[in-house]
């Protein structure tokens, strides 16, 4: 059935009665018994802008047909003294019209885009008139009536410029709303896999220093094996070496983790992203968790400083991270704020929560791995890389992470701050980011 209906030919078949039935719907605007005008004109003019994949002469050519056959029938059913030849002959004109005027708007389809609204309507009334000129043409041909009437002339103008520039501002608003929606569609879509990406970052960034400890234990492995052997202790010595053996096995399996885990993630070549998008990304994103978490949160943004950062996937890491911890925090509604400016040579990015904040006495401990406040409903532990995560991923950039209980006394507040040169350019950041990954 849908290929049915995507079918081109069945498309201008449905143009064109669509044309031909509109055809006999008329108005009169100008309060002339003679003069009135069909809707079928404007219904054409329309399906044809939002269709311009259609053959433009084709369809054209099945309208008049269509209007020809429509309008030929009505009339020998109304005029019941008509002949089925006069019919013909009177409406031969109409059916040309179209055809004339598709082809006129077959040589500026592809720049309906490009030309401005009101020289467009301008275009358009132009083929219109010429159409109509060539319909009274004909009709004067066929039936002997005089065409050189300049009242006529005019009314058809000012007819074909209301039904062009009326069709023109459907046509922009029917547009202007598929570019929202297609908008709507790419920016939930750029959440998305900015998200799947800040994912990546982490598991790429975990991983990497995790096969920097492997490499790490295999060698020392190693070296214990050969002291052992050193020492005759031959028993212990195959043992180490075996041990060895299964680290350096389960390094390799790493690798091949990471190098599928690297071809979705390529960090090499990033675009930039503005500081504003990252955040407005990281607090939609941070949204939709306290709403998903049944709580009443509300994410203030005040943003002092603007730039471009190369960095934005670890940066937008850092911060869905801070802002998810600030959402388990609260208990049922509260506030987050989100502060972002410049202070010696560094940018700031403050989170302020309302929850349960952090005691003195943990704020030393709370960066460090395995540490976790979080305990499922049978008591066992989170994994608890969070912040710890966070602290390696600020590091990378150089940059510094601290917490302190909020101003009101309720809540906590985390600062980050990394040097501006090296969040803004990637220059000497690379070799850092470089180390610390691998």
């Amino acid at each position: 059935m849908l290929n049915w209906v995507k079918n081109e030919n069945v498309q201008m078949i449905a143009v064109a009665l669509a044309t031909a039935v509109g055809a006999q719907f008329k108005i009169n605007p100008f309060r002339e018994d003679y003069f009135r005008i069909g809707l079928g004109v404007s219904i054409f003019l329309f399906l044809l802008m939002i269709m311009p994949h259609l053959s433009y002469l084709k369809t054209g050519i099945l309208t008049g047909l269509a209007s020809f056959a429509f309008q030929s029938t009505d009339l020998i059913y109304h005029v019941h003294s008509l002949s089925v030849l006069e019919s013909m002959r009177d409406n031969l004109g109409a059916g040309l019209y179209y055809v004339v005027f598709a082809y006129g708007l077959s040589k500026i389809k592809q720049r309906f885009h490009e030309i401005p609204p009101l020289l467009l309507g301008g275009i358009i009334t132009g083929i219109d008139f010429s159409s109509n000129l060539v319909e009274l043409l004909v009709r004067g041909l066929l039936i002997g009536t005089n065409i050189f009437y300049m009242r006529e002339w005019l009314y058809l103008f000012v007819a074909g410029g209301l039904r062009s520039y009326f069709v023109i501002g459907l046509y922009n608003s029917f547009a202007v709303r598929q570019i929202r929606l297609l908008h709507a569609e790419q920016e939930k879509r750029m959440e998305q896999m900015l998200n799947v990406n800040s994912g990546l970052y982490g598991e790429v960034f975990y991983l990497k220093k995790a096969m920097n400890t492997i490499e790490g234990i295999t060698a020392n492995s190693y070296e214990l094996y050969r002291d052992l052997r050193k020492q005759d202790m031959n028993e212990y010595s195959q043992r180490t070496l075996g041990i060895a053996q299964q680290i350096h096995e389960v390094k390799k399996d790493s690798q091949r983790i990471l190098a599928g885990l690297l071809k979705l993630y390529d960090n090499e070549n990033t675009v930039n992203m503005s500081l504003s998008e990252v955040v407005d990304f990281a607090s939609k994103t941070n949204r939709k968790y306290s709403e998903m978490l049944h709580k009443q949160v509300r994410i203030e943004v005040e943003q002092q400083y603007e730039g471009e950062s190369p960095y934005y996937i670890p940066l937008l890491t850092v911060l869905n991270n801070l802002l998810a911890n600030a959402v388990e925090a609260i208990e049922q509604e509260g506030v987050i704020q989100v502060r972002v400016f410049e202070q010696d040579a560094h940018v700031n990015f403050v989170v302020t929560d309302s929850g349960k904040g952090v005691p003195g006495a943990k704020r030393g401990v709370i960066f460090e791995p395995g540490y976790t406040t979080k305990f499922d409903e049978v008591g066992i532990a989170a994994t608890g890389i969070g912040l710890s995560h966070v602290r390696d991923i600020v590091q990378s950039l150089e940059g510094r992470i601290q917490v302190e209980a909020a101003p009101s006394g309720q809540g906590a507040v985390f600062r980050v701050m990394i040097p501006k040169f090296n969040l803004m350019k990637k220059t000497a950041a690379d070799d850092t980011i470089d180390r610390d990954l691998g």
